[in-house]
């Protein structure tokens, strides 16, 4: 049998897996969106700010970091990896690009966005090297690359922060300024939303990372470089993170050690609530994009509507907890449809 034959006799279980999971994920999709709708609503009724114009305006934004580390973050979870190095790689970039402009204050800010850019995408491509070529767990690679990295925002700052006065108009002004009306954040968000969207779903790599994701062992007899994927997956995780460690800093005007810390089990949240599954294999970037809206929702309204902090930590706590039960559930309901097709 020829290798085209076989790459096409693998690939045939899981396109129908995928086409399967695709439908129920559509129907989870709308279920999920009618369940932002419901709680936008609820929310309206006990607070009128809720749905303004400028608290529309301000939780779109706030959201936009989180919803653009959510696309990296969905692409390693696609091929059954975790980074938790994310925060740590976003607090270096920021650190380092707010010190660079603090001492060279007339710096192009694109200049600054491309610097932190590849800051973040050196970490990447070092954290994709290690699960790529030495075996090491994903949990354990990013695990100590966190500390390791954290470590070195300290060793560079020398422990102090940069803040607001330190900081040029120019830098600041990355996130508060507008491209056509919209905001800087939002604006870069839907750019890279646009661009990973044609990415997953138009491009062989986009479908090989599906295909990692869903069975290595096939993947690679059907000719498919695993570690090449895994490498590159990492790799854009990290160069996402450091743009984001750009952004950050701008919009909160503050680079310290600790930025962002614990950030990065916010930015898995939003990848479950948004289907994504821990065990690989499936994702989608509307779905993503619903669970960041999601997060940022419950982030805005829970204290607008006097909920105490542990409450809403709690409530954030439990529907999460039900989005990985459903996660589970469609899995499982997916992998018996599969198997029953099979015997048939």
């Amino acid at each position: 049998m020829s290798n085209e034959a076989v790459t096409k006799s693998l690939a045939a279980p899981a396109a129908d897996k995928r086409t399967l999971g695709a439908s129920i994920a559509k129907f989870r999709e709308l279920g999920l969106l009618v369940f932002i709708i419901v709680l936008s609503v609820l929310v309206q009724l006990n607070n009128s700010s809720f749905l303004t114009l400028e608290n529309m305006n301000d939780l779109i934004t706030n959201t936009a970091i989180l919803s653009i580390l959510s696309v990296g973050m969905m692409l390693v979870i696609i091929t059954r990896g975790i980074d938790l190095s994310i925060g740590a790689t976003l607090a270096l970039s920021g650190m380092i690009s707010a010190m660079t402009v603090s001492a060279y204050p007339n710096l192009n800010p694109v200049a600054v966005l491309i610097l932190g850019t590849l800051v973040g995408l050196v970490s990447g491509i070092v954290i994709g090297l290690l699960i790529a070529k030495t075996g090491v767990l994903p949990i354990i690679a990013t695990l100590g690359m966190m500390n390791v990295i954290r470590g070195l925002t300290f060793t560079v700052s020398g422990g102090k922060w940069v803040s607001a006065h330190q900081m040029p108009d120019s830098f600041k002004a990355i996130a508060t300024g507008s491209v056509l009306g919209i905001n800087n954040l939002i604006f870069i968000a839907i750019i890279i939303y646009i661009m990973f969207y044609y990415f997953i779903n138009h491009t062989r790599t986009g479908r090989q990372i599906y295909a990692v994701g869903s069975n290595p062992e096939s993947a690679k007899i059907s000719g498919i470089n695993n570690e090449k994927i895994l490498w590159m997956v990492y790799s854009i995780m990290g160069g996402l993170s450091g743009l984001a460690g750009v952004l950050w800093v701008s919009k909160f005007a503050s680079a310290q050690g600790d930025t962002a810390s614990g950030y990065e089990l916010s930015v898995i949240a939003a990848c479950v609530l948004g289907g994504v599954s821990i065990a690989g294999g499936s994702g989608k970037i509307s779905g993503i994009l619903l669970g960041s809206i999601l997060l940022g929702i419950l982030n805005n309204a829970l204290p607008l509507i006097n909920v105490s902090p542990f409450w809403q930590m709690a409530i954030q706590g439990t529907i999460i907890l039900i989005a990985v039960l459903v996660n589970a559930l469609v899995k499982r309901g997916v992998d018996r449809n599969h198997l029953m097709r099979r015997k048939v």
